[in-house]
């Protein structure tokens, strides 16, 4: 694997229904956002870091993050992914959702390995994780196009187009941060 042929894209323009409505990527745990937390995660692993946020833009900026805002809006995942994919510079587009708990040192080289011509995606010990992926970029493209004009907004339907591989974490759980008690487990301060 070549740190210049990946991207990391962080997928933080959900709604945070659930939640209130709270933006996730400035959800604090040690003094950190969530944003932050994991743009650190994988400095000096891939070449560049792009952000699909819809919301609070000045703050990524002011974090020198590259902020990306969906052109299709409030189609769930599948609009972050088009306009992370729309922007992407490099082969591969490695996703990782802004409100994972945590995330390993191999997940990216476990996802590579295995990724073949059309990437793949995790399936950590809660079950399939489709936005934990890695996309071959010029595969997926015209795929999440055709997905949009159908409305057929499925991340595992799309994944299952691309004939991604489904790649098994044992004993790894990424968790995710949906619920106040979600952030009450992992410590997680939801102040603004």
């Amino acid at each position: 694997m070549n740190v210049a042929d990946v991207s990391l894209g962080i997928l933080a323009g959900g709604r945070a229904t659930r939640l209130g409505g709270i933006d996730k990527a400035w959800l604090q745990r040690d003094g950190k956002a969530q944003v932050s937390r994991i743009a650190q995660r994988f400095e000096g692993r891939v070449a560049s870091l792009l952000v699909s946020a819809n919301q609070q833009l000045h703050r990524h900026a002011a974090l020198g993050l590259a902020v990306i805002v969906d052109t299709h809006r409030d189609i769930g995942p599948m609009g972050g992914l088009d306009a992370l994919v729309s922007n992407c510079r490099t082969p591969w587009l490695l996703t990782v959702p802004v409100d994972l708990v945590d995330v390993n040192d191999c997940l990216l080289p476990t996802l590579w390995a295995h990724a073949g011509g059309a990437g793949a995606f995790a399936i950590d010990d809660d079950g399939p994780q489709p936005l934990v992926a890695l996309w071959r970029v010029d595969g997926v493209h015209s795929t999440v196009a055709d997905a949009i004009s159908r409305k057929d907004f499925s991340m595992h339907a799309l994944q299952s187009r691309l004939r991604m591989t489904a790649v098994r974490c044992a004993g790894v759980r990424f968790g995710n941060l949906n619920t106040p008690s979600d952030l009450a487990t992992a410590n997680i301060d939801a102040s603004p």
